[in-house]
């Protein structure tokens, strides 16, 4: 029926002609280049199909106003639907083959972090805004130009700063209706009162938004608050002043927080205080101090002891109306106001343990270390401390040795609590032991000292040719390394330098803790003896707290240690789980009960910070510095301070004048730094978990 074959043909002639006129609905993928090429004009898109409107962000269907805090930091564009499509182009459904292929080859990651960018006719999906708003949103397209460098200081900065507001299509972040907006005040409040964290509010300059009205005004108000946002974050996450421009004997690795995760905090955070505050530290002895300083500032600073009034030293059997309060301060028993034989020994002990010329008569001198020195500008010392507190890791972990160079003790902590507390022996004023954290990896039982190569080669040989029999005088041994260097060393033993053991914390100073045959310097109040390294007064005990947490389960008691000491031969435990150990420098700081302490400034790091922070070069001190490195310095500090010297005494304590290196040496070296290895010794090493020796 040739008619109806005709119809028919007609009718479909005109179903495809109807198809054309309709929008066409594609699924674009990267590797479908031919349907890309199909939809030149995107102005023309038809609405999407119901399976496409799952895959449409919601951002979209609810606006966020500009200072809403769930506005996202990075908003792409996205086409919106056209009111004029057809409803028949929603029944659409795509041809297999083209919805099949992108859905095959598509990378999830992809398309996740990477949308598409939007034609030219696109509109961006920004939430409404007013006309002062959209002004602003103008001039900060400029950043890009220029507009904005003396503002946003760096090629850095600018560049994360611009892709930041590109991201937002350019919509401010403080700014709403052209005024600043509850987020902004939040902020300008918060940062007005950082000096209760110790820090110095001109510092962080806010812009005075009420005074702007002009859009140019108002972007350049937008970027300055943005600046100083991140400029306090650096400050509080490590430091007003880099620890560099203080001294070479001090090291963190911990970085200031990227300028692009900073804003990103600010546009999620719900609480802009809670959110600025989370950069500083929230250690208990920085929130300590934190107190105390408001406490000093309000003047309810706690009372100190009643001093001791100074007056002409009285003799035994003399009366004196100072001996009540003598004897409450020396826990002297006793009744009456007669200076009696008890009480003048309890004095000459006193001036023993605090280097005092031991005349058990109550000296001036006596009676000044008995007062105790508060510091004349005590909040400034608290000042320099919460500085040094926001240098180290803002989180030290459940379990960590935390020492203080300042007060010669070494704690242990765990689940927030002191667990274990002991004496140490620390650097002399001319050899401070270095500020830092590292990781402890080992404890080694029955040490072998191995003497550094360069030490060796430049120090030991030239002193073996005038004096052959030296070395065995000191109880060291010579050898020789497989490569035919010369090795020298002293072997385990209860005369050698590093004691019965050594705990072992890799780092750059080379510097570690240890036993020592030297235990009378550990009766001294001050006892800043060493070279650098830490002797350490109950080790074996410390030996045992340390793997009581890491190891709880292979039995380390201290009747095992000391079975393995007595065993002989060097034996390292490693450690599964490696502990921070943090050497600090707390010349102010709140004890146990609750009271606010002050030591010395026994290496003068108070004075250098304080200085640096009141000088000329302030504006500049948050700015590391390049410190050339002392390889005589690093050698000295792994040099022991007590090796035995003609199987006679040991040297390092009081009025030894330094070790028989230091004296025999000058004191230092002039070689290349030793490399922290170790060399074959006679010795059988084990490894008490059976694993390899890590280093």
């Amino acid at each position: 029926m040739p008619g109806v074959r005709i119809n028919q043909l007609l009718a479909s002639t005109a179903v495809v002609l109807l198809l054309a006129g309709a929008p066409t609905v594609t699924l674009a993928g990267p590797s479908d280049p031919a349907t890309t090429a199909a939809t030149p004009d995107t102005a023309n898109m038809a609405a999407p199909t119901p399976a496409d409107a799952d895959k449409t962000p919601a951002a979209t269907a609810t606006p966020q106003p500009l200072d809403s805090p769930n506005l996202p930091a990075t908003t792409g564009s996205i086409a919106p639907t056209q009111a004029s499509a057809p409803p028949a182009a929603a029944e659409t459904t795509p041809a297999p083959a083209a919805a099949a292929a992108p859905a095959a080859t598509a990378e999830p990651a992809t398309i996740a972090s990477a949308p598409a960018a939007p034609t030219p006719a696109a509109t961006p999906a920004a939430p409404a805004m007013s006309a002062a708003d959209a002004a602003v949103v103008d001039q900060l397209r400029n950043l890009a130009s220029g507009k904005f460098d003396r503002i946003v200081g760096n090629k850095k900065d600018r560049t994360i700063v611009d892709a930041f507001y590109s991201g937002r299509d350019y919509a401010p972040l403080w700014i709403t209706d052209g005024k600043v907006n509850e987020r902004g005040k939040a902020v300008i409040a918060y940062l007005g009162h950082v000096d209760q964290d110790g820090l110095d509010p001109a510092d962080y300059p806010v812009p005075n938004f009420t005074a702007l009205s002009d859009p140019n005004d108002l972007a350049e108000a937008e970027l300055k608050l943005d600046m100083t946002i991140i400029t306090y974050a650096h400050h509080a996450s490590i430091g007003r002043v880099h620890w560099s421009r203080v001294s070479g004997d001090i090291s963190y690795t911990t970085t200031a927080p990227e300028p692009a995760d900073v804003l990103a905090a600010m546009v999620e955070a719900k609480d802009m205080a809670k959110a600025l505050d989370s950069y500083e530290p929230h250690t208990p002895g920085y929130l300590a101090l934190k107190a105390k300083l408001a406490e000093f500032r309000a003047g309810k600073a706690e009372a100190g002891k009643t001093p001791i009034a100074n007056g002409a030293a009285p003799k035994v059997g003399a009366q004196d109306d100072r001996v009540p309060l003598l004897r409450e301060r020396l826990n002297v028993s006793g009744d009456g106001t007669t200076y009696d034989k008890a009480l003048a020994d309890a004095v000459k002990k006193y001036q023993q343990d605090h280097q005092l010329k031991v005349t058990g008569t109550l000296t001036p001198q006596t009676v000044d270390a008995l007062n105790g020195r508060q510091p004349d500008k005590p909040i400034d010392i608290i000042l320099a401390n919460m500085e040094r507190w926001r240098w180290m890791p803002h989180d030290l972990g459940n379990t960590y040795v935390i020492v203080n160079l300042a007060d010669f003790t070494l704690r242990v902590m765990h689940d927030g609590k002191p667990y274990w507390t002991t004496r140490i022996v620390d650097g002399k004023p001319e050899m401070p032991t270095p500020i830092m954290q590292a990781e402890m990896k080992y404890i080694t039982i029955n040490p072998t000292w191995n003497v550094p190569p360069s030490i060796v080669n430049h120090e030991y040989l030239p002193a073996l040719q005038q004096d052959p029999t030296v070395l065995d005088r000191m109880g060291l041994k010579v050898g020789k390394n497989p490569d035919g260097t010369v090795h020298i060393w002293q072997p385990p033993g209860e005369h050698n330098a590093l004691g019965r053991i050594r705990f072992n914390f890799p780092n750059k100073f080379l510097v570690y803790q240890h036993d020592t045959p030297d235990k009378y310097l550990f009766a001294y109040d001050k006892r800043a003896y060493s070279h650098g390294c830490m002797r350490v007064q109950d080790p074996q005990k410390y030996a045992e707290v340390l793997l009581s947490l890491v190891r709880p389960n292979d039995g380390y008691t201290l009747e095992r240690i000391k079975k393995m000491i007595d065993a002989g031969g060097e034996q390292d435990i490693q450690l599964p789980t490696f502990i921070p150990v943090n050497l600090t420098y707390q010349t102010a700081f709140v004890d146990d009960d609750g009271k606010l302490q002050f030591r010395d400034d026994v290496y003068g790091r108070d004075k250098q910070l304080l200085a640096i922070l009141k000088g000329d070069d302030r504006r500049m001190a948050d700015v590391a510095v390049e410190r050339r490195e002392d390889p005589s310095h690093r050698q000295v500090l792994a040099i022991p301070d007590s090796t035995p010297l003609f199987g006679g005494r040991n040297y390092g304590g009081p009025g030894d004048g330094g070790n028989f290196f230091s004296r025999l040496f000058g004191g230092g070296f002039a070689s290349a730094p030793p490399q922290p290895v170790r060399h074959a010794t006679p010795h059988r090493r084990e490894t008490s978990s059976g694993a390899p020796v890590q280093r």
